[in-house]
């Protein structure tokens, strides 16, 4: 379907998001393609029932733990990349072996209609379904029992969703822009590629992204030189007017235009664009320096292309910052020295960690991706999706020709079988200590 459908994504997304071509091969097609290859290729190995140790009570026995699908999974997508978010689920659902209903956000409108028409001459329909519910009709359709739901999105929408989730005791996978992503610069750091790194994550997409940095936290030390690289990044990038440049997106609808935008004028002071043109949902890549924590910009997620820099003192500082708030779905941190980047690893705690770069440690199949805390709860990519779209059953497969060990169990009890049972476990829990 993506191979042969390339042009028509290409245009979809184009027309809903003035997206480059470039950016939806790479980060839309591209991604959900090599996420079907690794599960084709592993799939196999996955689906293995796993053995577990045995001790002296199932010393005759086997113990496995073997996954089964969970049932029927619902999954909502987001508009701010609607292929991957919708379809890279999709995958690992499938390949837990469930059926699902497919939910395209309906604010990005083509895209969503192109999926719910093409996904029907892929997919058996009896198996796979697209519904296009607005986000306010979500709470109902979970009301229906599902056996997972799986939502991408705002924290708000993500709340409703659970809630009616746990009217019916359904597990939910929720992956939440609710903590600002935050990125640490450090004054040891390569300033030049620090800056072409942060500004193709916070630009990339018109800055529609749960996963590219909310805002840098500067050493000051290294604020003036950042300013200036980025200043160079984004010429360089986007040219003199990036209006005009074919490789920058547009504001999904005016909504968001006008939020951002009202969210950056009341907040710090601007350093870099700052231009918009509402007609054509266009707001410049903007950089927004002399930002507090109080700013408004600072007090919510923003989807657009703004990127606010506060100034810290140190490392103890930006810690501090960044533990204060609600915990986030990414942090990342540039720095050269390697205790500095253990620091921001060990003593933050948010969905995922990246240092030196951005935004890829969320596209890798290997690697495990979702919030904690605000940001969400449950993971997915390669075999994490597999996991989360099963229920992983554990099995014991007895033998019944050791009755003469296992009658100690029965009625009538006794003071020797109790002695006999008690002298077992401990005996079982010291041999197995031994040999872990």
């Amino acid at each position: 379907m993506l191979v042969e459908h390339e042009c028509d994504f290409v245009d979809a997304l184009g027309r809903d998001l003035h997206k480059p071509r470039f950016e939806t091969v790479v980060s839309e097609l591209i991604l959900v393609k090599n996420e079907a290859l690794h599960a084709i290729n592993n799939l196999k190995k996955w689906m293995e029932p796993q053995p577990v140790e045995r001790n002296l009570t199932t010393t005759l026995d086997e113990c496995l733990v073997v996954c089964e699908p969970l049932g029927v999974v619902l999954i909502v997508g987001a508009w701010c990349s609607p292929v991957q978010l919708c379809l890279v689920p999709l995958v690992g659902a499938i390949a837990a072996g469930n059926c699902v209903i497919l939910n395209p956000s309906e604010c990005s409108s083509h895209t969503s209609e192109l999926l719910h028409h093409l996904i029907p001459s892929y997919l058996d329909n009896e198996c796979y379904h697209v519904t296009l519910a607005g986000v306010n009709d979500l709470a109902e359709i979970v009301d229906l029992k599902f056996d997972h739901v799986f939502f991408t999105g705002n924290r708000e929408d993500g709340g409703r969703v659970a809630q009616a989730a746990a009217r019916t005791l359904t597990p939910v996978t929720l992956v939440l822009g609710g903590g600002k992503n935050p990125c640490y610069v450090d004054q040891q750091c390569d300033i030049p590629t620090t800056a072409r790194r942060i500004t193709w994550a916070r630009f990339h997409n018109a800055g529609q992204s749960m996963v590219a940095p909310d805002y840098v936290l500067c050493h000051a030390e290294a604020k003036a030189q950042l300013l200036q690289a980025l200043r160079c990044c984004l010429l360089q990038f986007y040219g003199s007017d990036p209006q005009e440049s074919r490789s920058f997106g547009r504001i999904v609808n005016l909504e968001n235009v006008h939020l951002t935008t009202d969210l950056l004028r009341r907040s710090g002071k601007v350093a870099v664009g700052g231009q918009v043109n509402e007609a054509d949902k266009y707001i410049a890549p903007t950089v927004l320096c002399d930002v507090i924590d109080s700013d408004p910009i600072m007090q919510q997620e923003v989807f657009g292309p703004v990127l606010p820099i506060l100034t810290v003192n140190s490392i103890d500082e930006a810690i501090s910052f960044i533990s204060r708030r609600e915990k986030p779905l990414c942090v990342y941190a540039y720095s050269s020295n390697s205790k500095v980047i253990s620091r921001l690893m060990t003593e933050t705690s948010s969905g995922s960690f990246c240092s030196n770069d951005s935004v890829l440690q969320s596209l890798m199949v290997v690697l495990p991706f979702g919030g904690v805390g605000a940001s969400g709860m449950g993971s997915y990519h390669g075999r994490y999706s597999f996991d989360t779209f099963s229920h992983r059953k554990s099995c014991l497969l007895r033998n019944s020709c050791i009755e003469c060990v296992t009658y100690l169990r029965y009625p009538p009890y006794e003071e020797r079988n109790l002695s006999l049972m008690t002298w077992a476990s401990s005996y079982c829990c010291s041999s197995f200590s031994k040999f872990h």
